[in-house]
């Protein structure tokens, strides 16, 4: 890590086309001009950080793909299908005719 000391209006180049410039010093903080190619993403760290969180949340485990894997391939070995349940019957307690006992 490079540790660099710059006072208000002075700037620090980043290769040929990156130039960070310090616009205001103040208690609060230091405010930063960045002049880079419009393509460069540039982001605070903690936005960073949070947009990995989130994505990273919304993603399955690793483990729950594996398990989601092994469930499949074990009832594809056994000739069973995996259990859909849009397959199985909907009985309706008030349809006499929709019920697994017989009479």
């Amino acid at each position: 890590m490079l540790i660099l000391r710059r006072k208000k209006n002075e700037s620090i180049l980043i290769g040929e086309n990156i130039r960070i410039t310090v616009v205001d010093c103040a208690p609060d903080g230091v405010r930063l001009a960045i002049d880079a190619p419009r393509q460069m993403s540039i982001l605070r760290e903690e936005l960073s950080q949070a947009e990995a969180e989130n994505k990273s949340s919304l993603a399955p485990g690793y483990r729950a793909i594996l398990d989601l894997q092994d469930s499949l391939l074990d009832g594809l070995s056994s000739g069973r299908r995996p259990q859909n349940p849009a397959d199985t019957p909907v009985q309706n307690p008030a349809d006499p005719a929709s019920s697994s006992e017989k009479k």
